[in-house]
């Protein structure tokens, strides 16, 4: 199986602090990848990291490649909020790249495959 994780940096989670929060995000995350044999993809080369923290990025990279993989996998739903609600259209492309939307934490009004 072959997918790619989605880190928010920008974010606080639980009152915890940004870097805290990517911890958080990564720590969290990492366990279900490797059980899982999840394969991640490196669509750009000079990624400086296995996971992608710009959806615009990610996106654009999609496009390039016009691979559908396996699985996007988020640590919450509220981690896409901001672009799922400024660019509707944008997330409906993007998620049409993957076969299945994971994330480890649930949310009720999102219709993500929630894995806990």
């Amino acid at each position: 199986m072959k997918g790619i994780y989605f880190i928010n940096d920008r974010i606080s989670l639980n009152g915890l602090s940004k870097e805290e929060s990517l911890k958080l995000q990564e720590q969290t995350m990492l366990p279900y990848i490797q059980k899982s044999k999840i394969e991640m993809v490196k669509l750009n080369p000079y990624q400086l990291h296995n996971y992608y923290t710009i959806p615009h990025a990610l996106l654009y990279d999609l496009k390039k490649h016009r691979n559908i993989l396996d699985c996007f996998i988020l640590y919450s739903p509220e981690i896409m909020d901001d672009f799922i609600n400024s660019y509707p259209s944008k997330w409906l492309i993007l998620k049409s790249f993957f076969n299945e939307i994971v994330t480890m934490k649930e949310r009720k009004d999102h219709p993500f495959k929630f894995i806990v």
